[in-house]
């Protein structure tokens, strides 16, 4: 009976590598697979038919505009942290990042890609981990703050439940700091010294006089800047909702975006779109259209971390006949043994 109930050897380690990449890939497929039963492929191709190159140079030049006010949030904190960066540099940087989750599975792999490529830069990787770490979530903290404002004015399908899911994750955010401040005080264990580590970022890095302002109104400016890409989505694939109540659909989808269970961004993107369209009387079918456009602006928009990826491979290729040239690092190749090292 024993061994009828056993594991089978391997089984543990290859869920643990690969399980949180099959969940990803199973919820988009699940969500594309519903929207495909209930709507068709035709929301899905009046998207791709919508693409006009006035939209893609709209969204290319918001998209630039964002990434420097990302890489100036990401410098700003980085610096805080001990671990500098240059701003040019940054910039590059969160090109091949968004490149990079706009195609792989669950919308993360760039940013830790990121992470390793600057600490090991830096001579600190996990120093380098923990600045990327605190810069995106610094970011969708203050995107969620934004988004609450704007559900709590605007009207939306969320409005009416809206005080009770801020209530509870008030509740929640309170509880969590009330445990990290009283784990900080005692012991020496691991589960302490993470904690500290988490206080003194906070106290010491993001918090500080002369970082918060810097990387909230580098935020702000992100958030605005994937509104108006939304918005010139939306009205370019045809909807004519009044603007108030579009942004606030808008947020609501952004606000979904940000859970990382997707296949390069697809799945939750679009059933959050159709859903909130729907909700709001305008058609699902239009809020996956909206997705669909988006999605497609979004890509074209981030292609030059393409051009930046097949740049650092061809100057990898070319200096390995020159091992005894002094030069810079160029970032490592995305491979999970160099996420793990």
């Amino acid at each position: 009976m024993a061994g009828l109930c056993s594991v089978p050897a391997g089984i543990g380690p290859t869920l643990r590598r690969y399980g949180p990449s099959l969940l990803r890939l199973a919820a988009g497929v699940s969500v594309l697979w519903f929207l495909w039963r209930q709507l068709g492929a035709a929301p899905f191709k009046d998207g791709l038919r919508a693409v006009t190159w006035p939209a893609v140079v709209a969204a290319v030049t918001l998209t630039a505009l964002t990434t420097v006010c990302s890489a100036w949030r990401w410098r700003a904190v980085a610096r805080a942290l001990g671990v500098d960066i240059g701003l040019p540099d940054a910039v590059c940087a969160y090109y091949r990042s968004l490149f990079l989750n706009s195609v792989l599975f669950g919308g993360v792999l760039g940013d830790v890609h990121r992470a390793v490529t600057h600490g090991r830069r830096a001579g600190d990787v996990v120093l380098g981990l923990r600045a990327v770490a605190w810069e995106r979530l610094y970011g969708q903290v203050i995107q969620a703050v934004v988004a609450a404002a704007v559900l709590l004015t605007l009207p939306s399908p969320v409005r009416p439940a809206l005080p009770y899911v801020l209530a509870g994750v008030a509740g929640v955010a309170g509880c969590a700091a009330l445990v990290v401040r009283g784990a900080a005080r005692r012991g020496r264990s691991r589960t302490t010294r993470a904690a500290r580590a988490v206080s003194a970022d906070l106290r010491h890095g993001l918090l500080a006089a002369d970082v918060w302002p810097q990387i909230t109104l580098a935020s702000v400016l992100v958030v605005v800047g994937h509104t108006a890409t939304f918005v010139i989505a939306a009205r370019v694939a045809g909807s004519t909702a009044p603007l108030g109540e579009l942004v606030a659909l808008l947020m609501v989808i952004q606000t979904v975006m940000v859970i990382p269970l997707s296949i390069g961004g697809w799945g939750l993107r679009e059933g959050a779109a159709a859903w909130a369209f729907g909700a709001a009387g305008l058609g699902a079918a239009i809020g996956v259209t909206v997705a669909t456009l988006y999605a497609v602006l979004m890509l074209a928009a981030v292609a030059p971390g393409a051009g930046l990826l097949l740049r650092d491979a061809v100057r990898r290729r070319r200096d390995q006949g020159q091992p005894g040239e002094s030069r810079r690092p160029d970032p490592v190749p995305l491979t999970m043994e160099a996420v793990r090292d």
